[in-house]
């Protein structure tokens, strides 16, 4: 493989089946994680914001001047993101007093707008062009925005709507389902689709997480935030030496080769 085909590669990996279990126990990880620092060790929502933001800076820093594509430095970035998203937006949400409605509604806003300056100056916000620092940057702004989305709307969808953690994770499983029926039987953008699949793994996640380690009073299952937390990271861990994982093509490896 010569320099420029090395230079070709996504600094992402490949979106594939695997790329989606991943996504989804990361995502659960976050909420159960983060949970476990604010709530059980009583860090408190403010204190594990800043937390596990710093932690995150320093994985995209890592993960922006790495020279290609590393499994364990990407999915730790993820989760990573995934948590500090949590404390957020809980943080946003309880502390600030926005409101899940609120929180949800600005972070979307966020999200849009990062989306549509990416793609005013990069002509693309495809995760396949991501193997430069500056797409990088919007890359990470995307789905850190998206994370803590995603946290909001399903604490949103499970408290205030009345569906409670198992049907917001219905609602958001089925949501997934029709984006994939979508994907296999339209020739809609994927793109689009891709990015409205990483939006709603988030809430999934979310509402997964709630759901096994809320009181039962409140609709959980009541188990341990730490104990959870850890045989989620043990099965993210046993995927990321299963499931394959590669790097993700670039539009100008082709050309390159």
């Amino acid at each position: 493989m010569n320099d420029s085909t090395k230079q070709a590669l996504s600094k992402v990996p490949a979106v594939t089946l695997g790329f989606w279990v991943i996504k989804i126990l990361a995502t659960t990880l976050g909420e159960t994680g983060g949970d476990t620092v604010t709530m059980t060790l009583n860090w408190g929502y403010s204190a594990g914001a800043w937390l596990f933001g710093g932690v995150l800076v320093e994985l995209v820093v890592a993960q922006i001047f790495a020279r290609r594509f590393h499994p364990s430095l990407y999915w730790a970035t993820i989760v990573a993101s995934t948590t500090a998203g949590t404390t957020m937006a809980d943080f946003a949400d309880r502390s600030l007093g926005i409101g899940y409605a609120g929180g949800s509604s600005l972070l979307f806003v966020c999200l849009i707008v990062t989306l549509a300056v990416w793609y005013w100056t990069q002509g693309s916000v495809s995760v396949a062009t991501v193997n430069t620092p500056k797409v990088e940057a919007f890359y990470w702004i995307a789905i850190t925005f998206s994370q803590t989305l995603g946290t909001a709307l399903g604490d949103w969808t499970a408290d205030d709507t009345g569906l409670g953690y198992d049907g917001g994770a219905m609602v958001f499983a089925a949501g997934l389902a029709v984006l994939a029926a979508l994907y296999f039987w339209t020739g809609l953008s994927r793109v689009f689709l891709f990015w409205a699949a990483f939006i709603l793994t988030r809430p999934l996640g979310a509402t997964v997480g709630d759901f096994l380690d809320k009181p039962r009073s409140d609709g959980g299952m009541a188990l341990s935030r730490p104990i959870a937390s850890a045989v989620i990271a043990v099965f993210i861990i046993a995927c990321l030496l299963v499931l394959p994982q590669r790097a993700g093509q670039h539009p100008g490896q082709a050309a390159a080769s």
